[in-house]
């Protein structure tokens, strides 16, 4: 990761095919900016110290919450605010951008969230 090219998105999540484990592409003031790929239902989880932000670069995905379905198609994001539960769900291959603090847990619970690696 340099600070001298630009980083392109779409060449990033072109190095790993795994679904639902995030990749570090940069960092900025203690965040994590990372790429995923998602397919399928993750868990419902929620996160006590940090909102979640999700945003779409290509496919659909739905943000299920206790009360309502949140859409996002390219383009859109969504921020779900700290505390309350959600399941991400992607009915097809879907690549997101994320932005957290540096160490936050995927799942919301250390013990089963994935790690991050930089790319």
């Amino acid at each position: 990761m340099s600070d001298k090219h630009p980083i392109n998105l779409k060449e990033k999540l072109n190095t790993f095919s795994e679904h639902w484990s995030p990749k570090s592409v940069a960092s900025f003031n203690g965040h994590d900016v990372m790429v995923v790929k998602v397919q399928g239902e993750f868990n419902w989880h929620s996160h006590s110290d940090t909102d979640d932000f999700f945003m779409v670069l290509s496919g659909k995905l739905t943000l299920q919450l206790r009360d309502q379905d949140v859409v996002l198609g390219p383009g859109e994001m969504y921020v779900i605010p700290k505390g309350i539960e959600h399941c991400p769900l992607a009915e097809e291959e879907t690549h997101l951008l994320l932005i957290e603090p540096a160490g936050t847990p995927n799942t919301g619970d250390v013990s089963t969230a994935a790690t991050i690696e930089k790319i």
